[in-house]
């Protein structure tokens, strides 16, 4: 490879904590969360040269994670269906908590919607600014920020007024 293109693969490298991260808070799965995070891998560096070099690296991978995200959805609703049997389906993991009864913060975060928590875990985790998040979501700022703020108030009420979210 060209210089330029090991040098654009060692900022990927740099960026893997993050991307790890955001996986996670998708997949609420470490092991999922690194299947996830291959795969996406594995369509980003295939296919390098549709980055542009005007945009955020990072941005540019969180949209392929999502990506391959929905994609995995997908094929689990498929499979779901053609097994027929709810039996044979992916077991729901149990989030309700430790003896005492309270919630860790992933485990609140388990528990909120799909679309709160990639809103989440964006802007309050990877810190990406609302128009970014808002673009990698596909969606316009103000549904960003109304997500956002459902998700605040339902962490808020999961993990009680002593543990702020």
């Amino acid at each position: 490879m060209s210089g330029p293109a090991d040098l654009l693969q060692s900022r990927i490298l740099e960026l893997l904590p993050k991307l790890r991260r955001f996986a996670r808070s998708l997949t609420r799965n470490p092991h999922d969360a690194d299947d996830l995070l291959q795969a996406a891998l594995e369509r980003a560096l295939t296919h390098l040269e549709q980055w542009q070099a005007d945009t955020r690296l990072d941005s540019w991978l969180y949209t392929i994670v999502k990506h391959a995200w929905i994609d995995e959805l997908r094929s689990r609703a498929r499979r779901e269906r053609t097994l027929g049997d709810a039996g044979q389906a992916e077991a729901v993991p149990d989030h309700r908590g430790d003896a005492s009864g309270t919630l860790s913060v992933d485990q609140a975060m388990a528990c909120l919607p799909e679309e709160q928590r990639l809103a989440v875990a964006l802007v309050l985790i990877e810190g990406l600014p609302y128009k970014e998040a808002a673009q990698i979501i596909g969606v316009p700022i103000g549904t960003l920020t109304s997500r956002l703020a459902r998700a605040r108030q339902a962490l808020q009420q999961l993990l009680g007024p002593g543990d702020g979210a």
